[in-house]
């Protein structure tokens, strides 16, 4: 998910980014929603409201509502940031180190919500903006990673895109593109999640509270997870066929022999194919 780059991803890579940070995304908003009031997924309204407070003159709101604005669009920055500078020393944590600052954003609000909160309006303006900056990037790494196809803390585009591809879709030779219809099952897929999360928040919030922020930070874990194991699984596999073809044996080489025993496999293979040679020599 997080470890190919722009046109190397694959529509199954967008697709599981995707749904995955859609559904942390609505789980995210809507219990900002329940508890603070605030929408913290996008910041379309709050750039109504600091229009309106700005007409009343109403100066320490806008700076309160300017802050939030600022922090999603840092939080942006800061994601794409990260993909262009240390994509060369490892793609790997360029990609994942976003979604570790949005983990401790979140846990953040999880933790201080659950054991200190006193429900103020100073320590619910530093919460929202927490979760502004997180939702930032988010955005900022999907977007980044994916040549702009996948953005999934709001729904405008999508649900735009998804109407312009509807319509589309009314002639023949749309119906028949391949990438068309590609875009059209990852923007769904994206809509169905951020949706379902938005639910799920919505349903068990009043169980579990400032908890779910808990469950959120576990999705993005799995997100970051998923790949970490991909990537050294993928290197385990090479040191062991490295080893195999220049017969220089490895601790890796070793050990995914004693998992799976390949390298007997190997070796009984080898023996039934001189067997089979000799026979047919012999005949």
């Amino acid at each position: 998910m997080l470890r190919n780059y722009s046109n190397s991803r694959t529509l199954g890579d967008n697709i599981r980014l995707g749904t995955l940070t859609a559904f942390t995304a609505g789980t995210i908003n809507v219990a900002s929603l329940l508890i603070f009031l605030s929408f913290t997924s996008n910041v379309t309204g709050h750039y109504a409201v600091f229009s309106a407070e700005i007409s009343k003159g109403n100066w320490t709101q806008v700076a309160v509502v300017g802050a939030w604005i600022f922090l999603f669009f840092f939080g942006s920055f800061t994601a794409n940031f990260s993909v262009i500078n240390f994509n060369k020393k490892s793609k790997y944590f360029a990609h994942a180190f976003p979604l570790v600052l949005e983990i401790i954003c979140l846990l953040t609000v999880g933790i201080y919500g659950h054991f200190y909160y006193q429900k103020t309006i100073e320590e619910a303006q530093v919460m929202v903006a927490l979760m502004l900056f997180a939702t930032g990037l988010q955005n900022g790494l999907t977007a980044s990673i994916s040549n702009f196809l996948v953005k999934t803390t709001h729904l405008t585009g999508t649900t735009t895109d998804l109407g312009i591809l509807a319509s589309m879709f009314t002639q023949k030779r749309y119906r028949k593109n391949p990438e068309l219809k590609a875009r059209a099952k990852l923007l769904s897929s994206i809509m169905v999640s951020y949706v379902f999360g938005a639910v799920f928040s919505g349903l068990t919030y009043y169980y579990l509270e400032f908890s779910v922020f808990y469950i959120i930070s576990i999705c993005l874990v799995v997100v970051i997870g998923y790949d970490f194991y991909k990537i050294h699984l993928r290197h385990f596999n090479t040191q062991y066929r490295y080893s195999r073809i220049y017969k220089k044996p490895n601790a890796l080489a070793f050990l995914y022999d004693k998992i799976h025993g390949t390298g007997e496999k190997v070796e009984r293979k080898r023996t039934e194919k001189s067997k089979l040679v000799l026979e047919e020599k012999m005949t």
